[in-house]
């Protein structure tokens, strides 16, 4: 096989490790699912071998090597043991696997302790990319891991600074997102509406953009899973109405189409948001934002852009709406090219892999994955 410039073969065997709570498959059910099949969709593009450890049901396109049944979310704590104990035992699998792979380097997508405790059984480069903020199951992985030249990423500023005090993140690497799949709409649609979409759960407050957009006077269509269904039911359900209508759970392109139709992307984390991939979809529609600045939210927008309210102030998001409604669809989209592009992200994660193999290579006379 040719070498590349750096020394490494232009082919990388690559493990991807997965998040298994949910398939990687389209609908998906988060932005982790999403971020998971783009990153593993581009590398195979790029010729290279990836080896995608996931959730039964996950794209058979992407070949994967699927290791369980989609844990879900345990419904009650008898459930939450069981899952508990499937996951820990699948990723132990995992880890198996991947030790008898002959991978050149480990990309680790999950949000479990179980690959950072076991990585120092690997002898190739393994990185860790940081979707959320730190939490216990987690924190026990970082703060319990053995092997000292493990590989931290996070996935926007806010993210780094919020594991600061627990380890250095060697880099940020912004999550990214298909740009020929969310094509933009530059012309407003004739009958003004704004659009939320998001997994319909409690931490992402749909119930919080219904209240702001009537106050606002502005339609709103919601689309997602119905992730928390008692939320669905006490919280959104009751307050649907003309004005108010679910879409439904949406692939890609009906998503695209029903983003790009919408005069405003409302979005309203109630939570530290760590990305805010239905921020960059919005944008790269070239529909303007209104948002609560919270979490990567700031990161993302700009005054050209996006109109953002404080946190949980819903007469203030309300004022937002119609504000952030006049804003330059050209500039909305230029700006998720600018920032937003998964090409981008795709290269960055691609030359830190290669730097990771060629210091591996030095440090423990690995070539390729296997001891020379």
């Amino acid at each position: 096989m040719m070498e590349s410039l750096d020394g490494l073969p232009p082919r990388l065997r690559i493990a991807l490790i997965a998040h298994l709570k949910y398939p990687i498959a389209e609908p998906f059910a988060g932005g982790l699912e999403m971020h998971t099949h783009l990153l593993a969709r581009h590398l195979l593009a790029r010729g290279h071998d990836v080896t995608l450890f996931a959730a039964e049901a996950s794209d058979v396109a992407l070949e994967p090597c699927c290791v369980c049944p989609a844990t879900g979310t345990p419904a009650t704590p008898f459930a939450a043991r069981l899952t508990a104990l499937r996951e820990r035992r699948a990723y132990a699998e995992i880890m198996a696997s991947i030790a008898r792979g002959g991978f050149d380097v480990v990309h680790n997508n999950s949000l479990h302790a179980l690959p950072l405790l076991a990585a120092h059984r690997l002898p190739v480069p393994f990185v860790t990319a940081l979707h959320c903020p730190p939490f216990p199951a987690l924190e026990k992985g970082v703060r319990g891991r053995v092997r000292p030249d493990l590989r931290f990423v996070a996935v926007s500023e806010v993210v780094r600074g919020m594991w600061r005090s627990l380890l250095p993140v060697d880099a940020v690497i912004p999550n990214g997102i298909d740009l020929d799949r969310f094509r933009p709409r530059l012309e407003p649609a004739p009958e003004r509406h704004a659009i939320w979409s998001g997994r319909l759960v409690p931490e992402k407050g749909a119930h919080l953009a219904i209240a702001a957009a009537r106050l606002a006077g502005m339609p709103l269509r919601i689309a997602g899973p119905l992730s928390d269904p008692d939320y669905w039911r006490a919280e959104v359900a009751p307050m649907l109405g003309a004005d108010v209508t679910y879409l439904g759970h949406l692939n890609h392109a009906a998503l695209s189409r029903a983003v790009a139709a919408a005069s405003v992307a409302v979005i309203t984390p109630r939570w530290e948001e760590p990305y805010g991939l239905v921020v960059a979809e919005a944008l790269a529609c070239g529909t303007p934002v209104a948002g609560f600045s919270r979490g990567a939210l700031p990161e993302l927008t700009d005054a050209a852009t996006g109109r953002l309210a404080p946190a949980d102030d819903v007469r203030a998001l309300a004022r937002a709406i119609p504000a952030a409604a006049t804003l330059s669809r050209a500039d909305c989209r230029a700006r998720a090219e600018a920032i937003c592009d998964a090409l981008a992200m795709v290269d960055a994660y691609e030359a830190l892999y290669r730097r990771e193999i060629a210091c591996g290579a030095g440090r423990h006379g690995l070539v390729g994955g296997t001891v020379s």
